[in-house]
């Protein structure tokens, strides 16, 4: 048996790896739809507060809960990656040993 083919997988852990990062560096690429009408929404409100001249605290709140999340959602996705190529490595290492041991030489 020859080595598992995981290359989909390390191509999906480094795109989730450059994700994350970019989440980190606060780029809105890596959001979904609905993750970045709320940082927009919470940026125009903002903005809109600092122009009254008033606190911007709720829009702070809800830029970090938003980032928050997305780092959750691209750390389990991260790990979900990692696990299924770990087992797929796995995998292939037992079929190996079992066709190894089943030779009579």
């Amino acid at each position: 048996m020859s080595r598992p083919n995981t290359r989909h997988l390390d191509r999906e852990i480094a795109l989730t790896e450059r994700k994350l990062e970019a989440v980190r560096n606060e780029e809105l690429w890596p959001l979904t739809g609905s993750e970045r009408r709320q940082v927009l929404g919470a940026l125009a409100s903002g903005s809109y507060r600092t122009l009254r001249s008033k606190s911007t605290g709720r829009a702070e709140r809800t830029l970090d809960r938003v980032r928050e999340s997305v780092l959750n959602r691209l750390n389990a996705e991260l790990t979900a990656f990692q696990k299924e190529r770990a087992r797929l490595v796995a995998e292939a290492a037992t079929a190996k040993a079992v066709k190894k041991s089943s030779s009579w030489w």
